[in-house]
């Protein structure tokens, strides 16, 4: 699911493509896509786009006459810019933004299609689409103390809770986690403040990071190769590879239907390994508990 960075770089680009340019027509492929109806979609047909702006890891569109869209790209939708009128691919195709110089294509890669797209007039209508969720890039240190210390979840929990902090998914949460060298099962109401504040310097630095890597990776184009995987990552997505910093094998503990989370016990957990809900149990005592149970 692109987060924070993507989120960013998308809006970006959006910028340099779109700012200021009528949105001739939508072309809806996926009636599903829709998440209102009042007004129309097609009330947005030949609106100017006034403002992009970022809410959680919702990209919407201000558009003249005080209206707004509402994009959720979700887990694997992703936009692409691409000649004016291209036709809406079949299978993967949600819907298509035609501009003056070019059209947007919306795309869902899964069977199931969870991208949302929304048409609301009004800032407080826009308002009802805000989890309220901490900008963790503009708060406070102390800001984030509280809130975290507040919630009563794991850390991991914590960190990807749209209601606690804006824009932070899997990946980044993963991330961030090791660079804090912190357990992703912590309990946030038994943290110390310095604890906490070991996990905000470690959120910053992960989300500037990956940003200005994403920025300086796409330079002037657009966007269009958006993942949730990348090489340079430490600990998201490289189960059985070796952690960057101590060398030991990342682990992962698969939960939800499609979701994982990684991490390293050398760095994270003190050398334990930690237990997965699904095959500890079927293993029983044959599940490892320490790295050198793994070797």
């Amino acid at each position: 699911m692109p987060e924070l960075p993507d989120i960013t770089i998308y809006l970006e680009a959006l910028n340099r493509y779109v700012m200021g340019q009528k949105l001739e027509r939508i072309r809806i492929a996926g009636i599903s896509l829709l998440g209102s109806y009042d007004p129309p979609i097609d009330t947005a047909n030949g609106k100017t786009v006034i403002g992009l702006r970022r809410l959680g890891k919702r990209i919407v569109f201000q558009l003249e006459d005080d209206l707004f869209l509402v994009l959720h790209l979700m887990i694997s939708g992703r936009l692409r810019w691409k000649p004016k009128g291209t036709t809406v691919p079949k299978r993967v195709g949600l819907a298509a933004f035609d501009f003056p110089d070019g059209t947007i294509l919306l795309t869902e890669q899964s069977t199931k299609k969870r991208a949302t797209l929304h048409l609301v007039r009004g800032e407080e209508a826009l308002a009802e689409h805000d989890r309220g969720g901490l900008e963790v890039l503009t708060a406070t240190t102390d800001e984030f103390v509280e809130a975290i210390t507040a919630a009563r979840h794991t850390v991991k929990r914590a960190l990807t809770d749209q209601r606690l902090f804006s824009g932070i998914g899997n990946a980044y949460s993963d991330e961030i986690l090791h660079r804090a060298k912190m357990s992703p099962f912590k309990l946030t109401s038994q943290m110390t403040r310095e604890e906490a504040e070991t996990v905000y310097d470690a959120a910053v630095e992960i989300l500037t990071e990956w940003t200005d890597r994403l920025r300086d990776e796409l330079g002037d184009g657009f966007p269009d190769k958006v993942t949730a995987f990348h090489a340079e990552m430490a600990v998201h997505g490289k189960f059985k590879q070796e952690c960057p910093v101590c060398g030991s094998p990342i682990q992962r503990i698969v939960y939800a239907t499609a979701n994982e989370l990684n991490y390293c016990p050398g760095c994270q957990t003190g050398g334990k390994i930690l237990a997965d809900r699904s095959l500890s149990r079927i293993l029983k005592d044959e599940w490892p508990k320490t790295l050198e149970d793994l070797e």
